[in-house]
């Protein structure tokens, strides 16, 4: 197979070819980037594998483009890297390497192409195209990784328990590999793969979340995370989820498996947002039903205050997975926290008050969480599901009404608690705190408006409750306005 017509279209190949010939460096295309042109999908990061000084390749293109072109060297890799344009280019001489058992950083030392392609991680990973000007363009392909994306396998180019004994993280990259590419990975590897879970526990935990969440955010993140979870590696480093798994059984009542619920609200959430902190969401929102699960005589499997426990459990695992404990992590735990809000919503006896308080909680999140709340349904009862999701429809316009009305999702009531000590010449206290969620309430409550004038003199009522007084005015003076 050759790509010498794709190769000549685009010039920087071309310029690439004149330079490792100037130096007699023979250099390849290899990798991703092979694969990802052979299955006609896009790709701006190119590798190149040179049989000789790889560093010293990229100078010299970066001398050829011209515009003073950085060049980025990584010493401890060998590897050098350059930015043109829509290109990311990186530079490495051939290398072959070997293991020890503690590490999967490797010992190396230059090689051939063959040893190169030799230490690839995937066949369809181990594919090379020539830049040398006899045979440029033609692909080279010892494994037969372009046969493998046919059939859609991933597989291993050497024995697989050579490969993941290695190497660890590649089991975790096999599985991120079917699930983006919608492949099966071969059964010898998939067999390895169980063999050698255990060598996943000398992998930092930053580079298994890192593959982790290039899992969730494929098109259905549910068929990695079976693959996870039947491969033996999902109790590793993500036990809470595998407890969410079976169904328990009693009187003749059972639940649903929450753990397959899960994985099929995460499904429903990917096909409506690429966010992957809402993904993350519907992965979290039911994570405490193991340690709220009951059973009630009358009303069967109850799992009571799962969604509190569920947002208080959300910042222990965003740790020990290495997530970001940022706003990130703060909008995972509000939709877990809130998830189940939304249910009761639709009905006629339902007041202004709790659309208001649910709008005031959510804030700007609103949005997200009924896309969660859709997402949570997936009863295989078609008519069951219509119902619930008519039912959002009305939650979702008394939302839309009272937002337009009252403009609740970054609410601030209008006396702050500056303009209450400068009122009644205090200093900071629990009171000040009492008058500001007084006001707070009231507005919710509909009782009064946002508005500066009615919340003023509903101030000075709490206040006066409280046993305070407005001290006199000065003459001339101006009771405070909002800042």
């Amino acid at each position: 197979m050759n790509y010498k017509t794709y190769l000549e279209e685009n010039p920087i190949f071309a310029l690439i070819q004149q330079s490792s010939e100037a130096l007699g460096i023979e250099c390849f295309v290899v990798g991703g980037f092979v694969r990802d042109l052979i299955l006609n999908r896009p790709c701006k990061d190119i590798d190149f594998v040179c049989l000789g000084d790889g560093i010293a390749l990229a100078k010299h293109v970066a001398q050829t483009l011209g515009d003073d072109v950085p060049v980025h060297i990584f010493k401890n890799f060998g590897t050098a890297m350059i930015r043109k344009g829509e290109w990311e280019l990186e530079f490495v001489s051939a290398r072959k390497e070997s293991y020890s058992a503690e590490s999967r950083k490797p010992t190396v030392e230059a090689g051939t192409l063959a040893d190169d392609q030799n230490r690839r991680d995937f066949t369809i990973n181990a594919l090379a195209i020539s830049l040398q000007k006899a045979d440029f363009g033609q692909l080279i392909d010892p494994f037969g990784g372009v046969a493998d994306m046919t059939q859609k396998i991933i597989r291993t180019p050497l024995e697989p328990g050579i490969t993941f004994s290695d190497d660890p993280l590649r089991m975790m990259r096999a599985i991120r590999f079917a699930a983006q590419l919608n492949f099966d990975i071969h059964p010898d590897t998939f067999d390895a793969i169980r063999q050698h879970k255990e060598r996943l526990k000398i992998v930092s935990q930053e580079r298994i979340t890192v593959e982790l969440n290039k899992i969730i955010e494929t098109p259905k993140p549910s068929y990695g995370f079976k693959l996870l979870y039947y491969a033996e590696l999902l109790p590793l480093f993500f036990p809470e989820l595998v407890a969410l798994q079976g169904v328990e059984t009693m009187d003749g009542k059972g639940h649903k498996d929450n753990f397959f619920h899960t994985l099929q609200v995460l499904d429903n959430v990917a096909q409506v947002s690429d966010d992957l902190w809402l993904r993350w969401a519907a992965i979290l929102h039911d994570i405490a039903k193991p340690a709220t699960k009951k059973f009630d005589k009358r009303a069967g499997w109850t799992f009571h205050g799962h969604e509190d426990k569920g947002a208080r459990m959300v910042p222990g695992i965003f740790k020990k997975l290495k997530l970001p404990l940022n706003e990130k992590m703060k909008f995972v735990q509000k939709l877990v926290r809130l998830h189940l809000r939304p249910i009761p919503l639709f009905r006629d006896e339902i007041t202004d008050s709790a659309i208001r308080r649910l709008l005031f909680d959510a804030g700007d999140d609103i949005d997200a969480l009924m896309m969660l709340c859709r997402a949570d349904i997936t009863s295989k009862n078609n008519i069951k599901v219509r119902q619930y999701l008519q039912n959002f429809d009305i939650v979702e316009n008394r939302l839309r009404e009272i937002e337009e009305k009252d403009k609740l999702r970054n609410f601030q009531p209008v006396i702050t608690g500056e303009i209450i000590m400068e009122t009644f010449q205090l200093q900071p206290c629990k009171e000040v705190g009492l008058i500001k969620t007084a006001l707070r309430e009231a507005i919710l409550d509909g009782k009064i408006a946002n508005d500066y004038e009615e919340a003023f003199q509903m101030m000075l009522a709490i206040a006066e409750s409280l046993g305070f007084k407005r001290p006199t005015p000065l003459a001339n003076s101006e009771p405070p306005k909002p800042i």
